[in-house]
């Protein structure tokens, strides 16, 4: 009887119709509050996941696959502290590209609902991936490697440096790490700095200038050249026309206006002293390597050119001093000068490598097939320059900053 009057009553009817009509709603108004929180952490799991892969790619070389998954993930979780999101599963893969290293990641977890469970959706699912490289194209052509002084890399003046298909890096982290100053111009593929730089207006890149970029690593850092005896020769003069060969010249080596000198392939070691060579000399050599020392750890060599000099040599191939025309030993006192003004008839192939001198330099060949790598202490360009870095068939080591970035 109740159920039939209460069948019969028409405002009942509406009633249950009126309940049952607002369970789609409330589903559907319960549906936008859970995804929208579980969007708003799927964003916050992105980021994270971001930036492991970027940090993660940086030391991808040198970490073990499964030191980098830990590393990966305790980052993430760093990152991302969030509670409400449980059951987090990592996924995290490296491989070595031809231009460095790859680094990809996913997770997963999963997210309790708040107001869909009355329709059956107790938690919902969220999953995140990405991928960085980090890419060294090995187009530097100059290099500063002191860490922390004032004109690291400096260009007064009127000088002219141009690099063409090639970049200058400047690992000191001073905020006037490299300074182009007056009329100086530079121009470049890029150009990188530890600090920061003054005279922007001045340079001329193709691919940008940075600042703030991590210090570039020496190429030459695991090279060394071979050991040597005694003195060949004491306090070489030459004037006329000479070859010379491979050994020790003690006391270093003037070379005179006018001589013309020719060095055969090998390794010359200044033992003290310094290579003087004025202008109107000539020198010439192919498979030379010039190492400028001291045995009694005394009195290194350096080396001064003058303008006007013809200067063109270049390094051996293979050996343990490949790529390298100049060597400088790493015990010579930080600063020791070394002037490099032959100018536009100044070819040095390869690499000068000089990790502890300052070195004052205006040379480079004007063809178009030339390969020079200047790595110092610190670099002063006095006059014009030009560099290319053609050097397939040098035996040199290529080197430039890694740049890091998001893949997918």
């Amino acid at each position: 009887m109740l159920l039939s009057r209460f069948l019969q009553n028409s405002e009942g009817g509406v009633a249950m119709m009126a309940a049952l009509a607002t369970i789609p709603v409330f589903a559907s108004v319960g549906a936008a509050v859970d995804l929208s929180r579980a969007a708003s952490m799927r964003s916050a799991m992105q980021a994270a996941v971001d930036a492991s892969v970027l940090a993660m790619a940086k030391d991808a070389k040198n970490a073990a696959a499964t030191q980098l998954s830990e590393n990966a993930t305790n980052f993430f979780k760093a990152n991302f502290q969030n509670p409400e999101v449980g059951n987090l599963q990592f996924q995290v893969g490296a491989s070595a590209t031809s231009s460095g290293y790859a680094v990809n990641m996913s997770v997963k977890g999963s997210v309790k609902t708040k107001l869909m469970g009355v329709v059956g959706f107790s938690t919902l699912d969220v999953a995140v991936r990405s991928a960085a490289v980090s890419i060294m194209d090995g187009l530097g052509c100059v290099l500063a490697l002191n860490p922390q002084t004032s004109a690291a890399i400096n260009g007064p003046g009127s000088t002219s440096v141009t690099l063409n298909g090639c970049s200058l890096y400047d690992n000191s982290n001073h905020d006037t790490a490299l300074t182009v100053g007056g009329s100086a111009q530079f121009t470049a593929l890029s150009v990188g700095v530890v600090g920061n730089l003054t005279g922007a207006s001045n340079i001329t890149t193709t691919n940008g200038i940075r600042t703030g970029i991590g210090a570039v690593a020496d190429p030459y850092r695991d090279d060394h050249f071979p050991p040597f005896g005694g003195c060949t020769e004491h306090n070489l003069i030459a004037h006329g026309t000479i070859t010379i060969e491979p050994g020790v010249y003690c006391g270093g080596m003037i070379i005179n206006a006018g001589a013309d000198v020719t060095l055969n392939p090998g390794t010359y070691y200044i033992d003290g002293g310094k290579l003087t060579i004025n202008g109107g000399a000539t020198v010439l050599g192919n498979g030379v390597t010039l190492v400028f020392t001291s045995q009694n750890r005394n009195g290194y060599a350096t080396a001064s050119i003058s303008g006007g000099a013809t200067i063109n040599l270049t390094p051996p191939k293979i050996g343990p001093t490949a790529g390298i025309v100049m060597f400088g030993d790493r015990g010579m006192p930080t600063g020791a000068a070394f002037k490099l003004n032959g100018g536009a008839t100044q070819y040095l192939g390869g690499a000068i490598y000089l990790p502890k001198a300052a070195v004052d330099f205006a040379g480079g060949s004007s063809t178009s097939a030339s390969c020079t790598q200047l790595i110092a202490n610190t670099i002063a360009f006095t006059g014009n320059s030009k560099l290319l870095l053609d050097c397939n068939y040098y035996g040199t080591k290529p080197f430039s900053a890694v740049v890091v970035r998001l893949s997918s």
